[in-house]
C-alpha cells in the first residue's frame, strides 16, 4: 500500500516496489530454502535468537529508555525510549525477553503486563508530540495470561494500544523478530510497515494452544503450525507482512551483528519510503491495510441475503417512534 501511494509520487511503474527493497525478501520465491512451520517456531525461540536489547545497542545509537505507564510500574517486559538511527531522531518500543532462565524470570518471558501496554501508548504519543517516527519491536509469547494481568485490564490495555497506533499521526515500522503471539504482538505490531526476520513466527495463538483446542492434545503442535501458516514466507504469501529481512546461515542466533545489520539496512529503507509520504495517505492506508485482512471475494457468488429484521420489532410497542 505504502509503496503504491511513494511510486504514484514518484512515477513508479510495476509492483510498486522501491529500489530501496533491494535487501528484503518481497516474494517468497526469492528464498533459497523453506523451512517447515514447526523449523520456523523452532528458530524463533531459540534463546540465543538476539532479543530487544541486543538490537538497539547495535542497530540504534544513544539510545536513551524512558520507564513506568506514570499509573503503576515499570514492566520490565517491555522496553522503550528515544534514539537515533543514523542520525535521525526516533521512538523505540519492544518486548524484551531473556537470554538466560534468570532473565527470563526478570522480564516475565516476554509477557508484558497491562502497565507494559500502557508504558508503549505513552511513548507512542510522546511521539506523535515530537513528530518522531515509531519503531516496534515484536517478540512475545504472548500477553500475561494470570490473574494479576485481569485485574489490571490486560484486553483494555491492549485494545487501547491497538487503537491508538490506528490514528497516531506519525510514520511506524514495525519488525518481528521471533515470536508475534497473538494481541501481545497486535498491540505493538499496527504499523505502516510489517516486517519480519526470515525465520520469525506471527500469529493468533501459539502451536501448542491451538493444538490443546482444536485435537485436544498439546503434541500436535507441529501440525497445528502446518495448518496456521505462521511462518515468514506464509506470511509474505498472505500479505501479512510486507518483507521478510535476510537472517544469517543457520538463524539470526548464529550472528547477531549481520542479523542486525540487515535489520539497520531495512529500517533505514522503509523510514526514508515512509517519510516522502504525507501523514493524512499513511493513516488511510494503515486503515485500509488492517480492514483488508480476511475479505475473500469469490467470482460469481450471489450477494448475500439481506439480514434478518430483529426479533423485538415484531412487536408494536417495542419499535421506535418515527
Amino acid at each position: 500500500m505504502i509503496d503504491r501511494i511513494v511510486g504514484a509520487r514518484r512515477g513508479i511503474e510495476g509492483n510498486g516496489h522501491l529500489a530501496d527493497d533491494a535487501n528484503l525478501i518481497i516474494d517468497s520465491g526469492q528464498l533459497r530454502t523453506r523451512a517447515s512451520a514447526w523449523d520456523a517456531v523452532q528458530a524463533a525461540r531459540n534463546i540465543k535468537r538476539p532479543h530487544t536489547l541486543d538490537v538497539i545497542t547495535r542497530v540504534f545509537d544513544r539510545f536513551q529508555e524512558l520507564h513506568g505507564d506514570r499509573g503503576f510500574r515499570d514492566d520490565p517486559a517491555i522496553v522503550g525510549g528515544i534514539a537515533e538511527l543514523q542520525g535521525r531522531p526516533v521512538v523505540i518500543v519492544g518486548e524484551q525477553k531473556g537470554a538466560s532462565t534468570e532473565e527470563n524470570i526478570q522480564r516475565n518471558f516476554g509477557m508484558p503486563h497491562p502497565e507494559g501496554y500502557r508504558k508503549a501508548i505513552r511513548l507512542y504519543r510522546l511521539a506523535e508530540k515530537f513528530h518522531l517516527p515509531v519503531i516496534t519491536l515484536v517478540d512475545t509469547p504472548g500477553a500475561y495470561p494470570g490473574p494479576e494481568g485481569e485485574e489490571r485490564g490486560q484486553a483494555e490495555a491492549i485494545a487501547k494500544a491497538i487503537f491508538t497506533m490506528t490514528r497516531l499521526a506519525t510514520p511506524i515500522i514495525v519488525v518481528i523478530l521471533g515470536e508475534g503471539g497473538s494481541g501481545g504482538a497486535l498491540a505493538l505490531a499496527i504499523g505502516d510497515v510489517v516486517l519480519a526476520l526470515e525465520n520469525a513466527i506471527y500469529s493468533v495463538i501459539s502451536p501448542e494452544g491451538s493444538a490443546a483446542i482444536l485435537w485436544r492434545s498439546p503434541t500436535e503442535a507441529e501440525r497445528a503450525a502446518n495448518a496456521m501458516r505462521l511462518a515468514g514466507p506464509d506470511l509474505l504469501d498472505l500479505g501479512v507482512v510486507d518483507a521478510l529481512i535476510p537472517e544469517p546461515a543457520g538463524g539470526a542466533h548464529t550472528d547477531h551483528e549481520e542479523t542486525a545489520k540487515a535489520i539497520k539496512i531495512a529500517l533505514v529503507a522503509q523510514l526514508a519510503k515512509l517519510e516522502r509520504a504525507a501523514t493524512s495517505d499513511l493513516l488511510s492506508a494503515r486503515y485500509e491495510r488492517f480492514r483488508g485482512f480476511g475479505t475473500l471475494a469469490e467470482p460469481g457468488a450471489a450477494a448475500a441475503p439481506p439480514a434478518a429484521e430483529p426479533w423485538w420489532r415484531k412487536f408494536p410497542l417495542m419499535r421506535r417512534r418515527p
